[in-house]
């Protein structure tokens, strides 16, 4: 179902964003990487082994032009757009009353307008095609919020009303738009986290471990097989966030 599919990535030289592009190259699509800075040739020598096409776009998604950019370079090479997923993101941790204005606004405009960007400049292509999937990472901080992260909630919720928003506009040409909510994942940034931090996350997650980015990146694959699963989000996060 996804064989010779172009599946763009947004920010996935590591961490989810390169699990997830791996996922979908290991099930026959061709993978666009992106990323702010140089490509990985590791990374791109593991997606090539996989018998399908690689091609690596460097551009800052929360620009508009450089996102409009992207979209087209990618449409220029393959033909056709079939899977976004709008990973890309960052953090700025602070507690609100030491948060600048600048603190709030570059977290909101990577998360957030990023997400916009991309999914405002693929969407004609998607509606030519009548088809087409949007996969946008959310979390579940942006369901709950936390404390010092207010800026990284708002974001991550911002993403929550913009995928159902549309997943409302585009369902009549096909085009399915869904969020998944990772929660306490095994990354680079968790792996900064001591011994006692992680202790005490993992207390709060009723299976009592991280999550992989495998657990991840199979739930974005499974949302791109799922043709009549749109505007919902979904958790991976251990049952942490259980919504009734």
């Amino acid at each position: 179902m996804l064989k010779n599919k172009t599946v763009v990535v947004t920010g996935s030289s590591r961490g989810i964003g390169k699990a997830i592009a791996l996922a979908f190259a290991r099930k026959g699509a061709n993978i666009v990487l992106n990323g702010r800075g140089p490509s990985s040739e590791a990374l791109e020598k593991e997606i090539q082994a996989c018998g399908v096409e690689v091609f690596y776009i460097a551009a800052d998604i929360q620009h508009y032009e450089e996102a409009k950019a992207l979209i087209h370079a990618v449409k220029e090479r393959f033909g056709t757009i079939d899977v976004v997923v709008n990973n890309a993101g960052i953090t700025n941790d602070k507690l609100i009353m030491r948060m600048t204005e600048a603190d709030f606004m570059k977290v909101i405009n990577v998360n957030l307008k990023g997400t916009f960007n991309v999914i405002q400049n693929v969407s004609s292509i998607m509606l030519k095609q009548r088809s087409g999937t949007i996969i946008n990472l959310s979390s579940v901080v942006g369901l709950s919020g936390n404390s010092g992260q207010a800026n990284y909630a708002a974001s991550k919720a911002g993403v929550v009303g913009l995928t159902k928003s549309v997943a409302r506009e585009l369902a009549s040409r096909g085009i399915t738009c869904n969020a998944i909510a990772p929660g306490f994942i095994t990354t680079d940034m968790t792996n900064e986290l001591s011994d006692k931090v992680k202790e005490n996350s993992q207390q709060q997650i009723p299976l009592k471990r991280f999550g992989s980015v495998e657990d991840v990146a199979n739930t974005a694959i499974f949302l791109a097989k799922s043709p009549y699963i749109t505007g919902q989000v979904i958790n991976v996060d251990g049952g942490m966030l259980m919504n009734g």
